[in-house]
C-alpha cells in the first residue's frame, strides 16, 4: 500500500520550506489539521496518524527477526491497538526510550560476517515514521550519482549511469570500500551533519536516542559509543546523511 496522498503531501510541503538555507524546522500549512494556517513541525508529521498507519505497514510488509522483547511483527497490531495512545504520548512528551538493538551475525560472501543490530518491532516502526520524514528532505539534497539505500534507485540505476557516463568518453573507475563504515559513524559527527538541514530539536533528540540505545549481545548490553546499527529502517539514510 503507498503512503497516502495527504501524507505526501504534507511531507512535500515541509521539504520545500526554506530551501534558500535547507533548515527545516516548521511549514505553514493549510492542509494540516481542521484550521488553517496552522505550524507544522517535523514531530507533528512523524506523528501524524496516516504517517504512522504507513510505518506500520511498511514494518509488516518488511517482516524480519523480533529484538531483545521477543515481539514479532505478528504480535505488533495487537500491541498497538492496546498501547497506541501512551505511546504517542511518550513519543510526543520525549519520554520515549528505545530498546537495545540485538546483536545478530550473518556470513558474508566472501568471508567474514556483517554485524547487524535488529531493533524492537516497535521500535522500527518509530524510525520507520522518522525516515518517511526525513527522507522527503534529504532527497532533494543527496547528489544525483547516489543510488544506494535511496527510493525508486537500485543498481539497474547505477549501471545506466556508468553506460551514460562512458559513452561520454569517461574511461577511468574508482572502486573502493570503506570498511564497517555503519560500526564507525561518529554520533556528534552525524548529528552536526543533521543540524544543516534539520532546525528541530525533538528530532534531532529522537535521533540521538536511537544511535545511543546500546546493544544487547549473547545477553550482554554495551554502550553504543558511534555507529549506527545495520537492522533498522533509518540507519541507511542516517549513512547516506554521514556519507
Amino acid at each position: 500500500m503507498r503512503r497516502s496522498q495527504k501524507t505526501e503531501q504534507q511531507a512535500d510541503r515541509l521539504s520545500r520550506i526554506g530551501l534558500e538555507n535547507r533548515k527545516y524546522t516548521r511549514a505553514r500549512s493549510t492542509g494540516y489539521g481542521e484550521g488553517k494556517g496552522m505550524s507544522v513541525t517535523i514531530q507533528d508529521l512523524v506523528l501524524d496518524r496516516n504517517n504512522l498507519n504507513q510505518a506500520y505497514l511498511r514494518v509488516k510488509r518488511n517482516k524480519g527477526a523480533a529484538g531483545v522483547d521477543d515481539m514479532t511483527v505478528n504480535d505488533l497490531l495487537p500491541y498497538l491497538r492496546e498501547n497506541k495512545m501512551e505511546l504517542i504520548a511518550s513519543l510526543r512528551e520525549g519520554k520515549y526510550k528505545p530498546a537495545p538493538v540485538k546483536r545478530v551475525e550473518i556470513p558474508k560472501p566472501n568471508g567474514g560476517v556483517r554485524r547487524l543490530g535488529i531493533p524492537t518491532v516497535v521500535d522500527r516502526m518509530v524510525q520507520q515514521a522518522v525516515a518517511q520524514i526525513l527522507t522527503s528532505i534529504f532527497e532533494r539534497v543527496f547528489s544525483d550519482n547516489s543510488f544506494g539505500f535511496r527510493p525508486y534507485r537500485g543498481a539497474h540505476d547505477a549501471i545506466a549511469k556508468v553506460v551514460d557516463l562512458y559513452n561520454q568518453g569517461y574511461r577511468r573507475v574508482v572502486d573502493l570500500d570503506l570498511k564497517a563504515y555503519f560500526d564507525n559513524a561518529n554520533h556528534d559527527l552525524m548529528i552536526k551533519y543533521l543540524q544543516q538541514y534539520i532546525d528541530d530539536p525533538w528530532t534531532l533528540r529522537i535521533i540521538r536516542k536511537f544511535l545511543t540505545s546500546g546493544v544487547l549481545d549473547h545477553g550482554l548490553f554495551a554502550k553504543s559509543e558511534k555507529g549506527t546499527p545495520q537492522g533498522g529502517p533509518l540507519s541507511p539514510l542516517l549513512a547516506n546523511i554521514y556519507l
